[in-house]
């Protein structure tokens, strides 16, 4: 497969990529109840026993799916339950299938992301050994803050509180308590110390995804760790064909989550591809634009060509 200088100019001409306009869909998708917006209030529909795959907060006003992570801390905040297997099966299917493609395609604060990070500033580039610290914090959110407090951490009821949701979604600030504030006066005289505390997350999310790409994703998303496991086995896969790649570095200088492309071959002996399984890799594909000899392919198929 040849890139030729003519699709690559037709590629810049275009006023979005096709990535843009796929994450436009799913964040639309998402959030579809639009009277909600305008009445302030939470759709509560039949759709939302079902869970959309990317972070989208319940409480959107125009959200007609749940949050895998809210979802799964609601149940397992209940009086009743301390673990949910249906929000966990789904979520289990959605990384089986697609892995971190949700995360760099699917996702609406992702996308949120990656339109801050459009705005031209001068880049702040994370020291190497402080990366991969803050990397782990994701993981340590979703084992913390989203199982085992929601599971062991009851009031005198019996419930508790979702943990992740009240104290670090910035999604859940600005898809749900802001919209509804706006349209709901009783809210807005009602704020407190909570609402002020997830506005300065928020706050520091945004200013902070100007100067690097995707700090949510790559320091504290839970529900990007958990899809992470699932990026060396799911059936949406990137590869490597080694005998076109001539090690040009092209692929690498593009990379937005810095993720290690080309490696030293093991097991790949039989075979001229080789898979790309970091779990940090969100499947943006800028890899593939990049590669001027057509090396990197992504899909379905098991070469992906």
């Amino acid at each position: 497969m040849k890139v030729h200088k003519r699709d690559k100019a037709h590629r810049k001409s275009l006023p979005f990529s096709h990535r843009t306009l796929i994450q436009t869909c799913a964040s639309i998708g998402s959030n579809a109840h639009i009277a909600g917006f305008i009445r302030g209030d939470i759709f509560k529909g039949s759709t939302k026993t079902v869970c959309v795959p990317g972070l989208n907060c319940y409480s959107c006003p125009g959200a007609v799916g749940s949050c895998p992570v809210g979802a799964f801390q609601a149940v397992a905040g209940s009086k009743k339950y301390d673990f949910s297997f249906y929000i966990s099966g789904i979520a289990i299917i959605f990384g089986t299938v697609f892995g971190r493609f949700i995360c760099g395609f699917l996702c609406p604060f992702g996308f949120v992301q990656d339109l801050l990070h459009k705005i031209k500033v001068k880049r702040i580039k994370v020291a190497a050994k402080l990366d991969r610290i803050l990397r782990l914090l994701k993981y340590a959110l979703l084992a913390v803050f989203v199982v085992l407090l929601p599971a062991f951490v009851h009031n005198s009821f019996g419930i508790t509180d979702p943990f992740f949701c009240k104290w670090v979604c910035p999604a859940g600030i600005l898809g749900g308590a802001f919209p509804l504030i706006a349209a709901n006066e009783a809210l807005r005289a009602s704020l407190g110390f909570l609402f002020g505390w997830k506005t300065i997350v928020l706050a520091a999310v945004v200013i902070f995804s100007l100067f690097i790409y995707r700090p949510f994703c790559k320091y504290l998303c839970p529900l990007g760790a958990f899809y992470a496991f699932f990026n060396k086995i799911s059936l949406y896969r990137m590869r490597l064909d080694t005998s076109r790649c001539t090690r040009c570095g092209a692929c690498q200088k593009v990379c937005p989550m810095q993720v290690p492309i080309i490696k030293p071959l093991k097991s790949e002996q039989n075979s001229r591809f080789f898979d790309v399984t970091s779990p940090e890799c969100i499947r943006c594909k800028e890899c593939q634009k990049a590669c001027p000899h057509g090396a990197i392919s992504f899909g379905f198929k098991r070469n992906c060509e």
